[in-house]
């Protein structure tokens, strides 16, 4: 590696800080060469959809958006496998499955990124505003002292849900996962890590800057009012449930699971 690509991927990994902090796929591939851990927030809706699931006894496989072989090997094991035309992302459908379901759910965004972050050899936990603490707990204990690494998933800009699998909009970072990320990274400071970087650290001040009102803040988001004009309201009003969970699902041979610290 040349003196200028070392510099490069100090500076963009955020090297020297305990809580590091970097958007979308880009975040990924910057923040994966150094941290152990890896959470991926993706507030509306993957992030939450797991949450939920995983809540209930289930599990979740996530899968690129647009990967119809992945869909089918999914199947083929024995997973829920929803269309991505409606509503596979919506936390409320989670809730009409069974106890302990094991489903596979597609994502532009979430998903995706989920199993770019195992690529790079990091645990990878979902993480929302209802399970901050509870993943932030989790993280701590198993990156055991090394860099941990949270990655708000951002929007993209015109994603057309019958384009070829991988096409994607310009990145559109959003209201819901920055307060997301920072809810994990405020909870990661009271558990003791004292170095995150700028851009952890103005998340979490965004997050307790919107103190009480971060429900009403996402809801008023571009994103919120997006779904709650598509009659989805009751999806935003399960993702804004600040800390009303106590799972942090974990990636475990590409299925989110929680399995408890013994």
């Amino acid at each position: 590696m040349d003196l200028r690509a070392q510099i490069e991927r100090e500076i963009f990994g955020q090297s020297g800080h305990d809580i590091r902090l970097e958007w979308s796929a880009e975040g990924v591939a910057a923040l994966g060469r150094e941290c152990a851990v890896l959470v991926v927030v993706d507030v509306l809706s993957f992030s939450t959809t797991v949450d939920l699931a995983v809540s209930r006894g289930g599990r979740v496989r996530p899968l690129r958006w647009g990967d119809s072989a992945a869909r089918a090997a999914a199947a083929a094991e024995g997973a829920t496998v929803p269309d991505e035309h409606g509503h596979t992302l919506r936390p409320s459908w989670v809730l009409r499955t069974p106890p302990g379901a094991y489903i596979a759910v597609a994502s532009p965004n979430g998903a995706t990124l989920c199993l770019a972050a195992a690529e790079t050899g990091a645990e990878v936990l979902a993480g929302c505003l209802r399970n901050a603490r509870a993943v932030a707990a989790e993280a701590r204990v198993r990156a055991a002292g090394q860099p941990i690494g949270v990655v708000p998933a951002g929007e993209r800009w015109q994603v057309d849900v019958l384009a070829p699998a991988g096409t994607v909009g310009p990145l559109r970072p959003c209201v819901e996962d920055h307060l997301g990320a920072g809810a994990i990274v405020d909870a990661l400071i009271g558990l003791g890590l004292r170095w995150p970087s700028p851009e952890a650290s103005l998340a979490a001040r965004a997050f307790r800057a919107a103190g009480p009102d971060v429900g009403s803040v996402v809801a008023g988001s571009a994103s919120g009012k997006e779904l709650i004009d598509a009659g989805y309201g009751g999806d935003v009003d399960l993702a804004i449930g600040v800390n009303r969970s106590t799972v942090a699902p974990r990636l475990v041979n590409g299925v989110f699971q929680h399995l408890p610290l013994r």
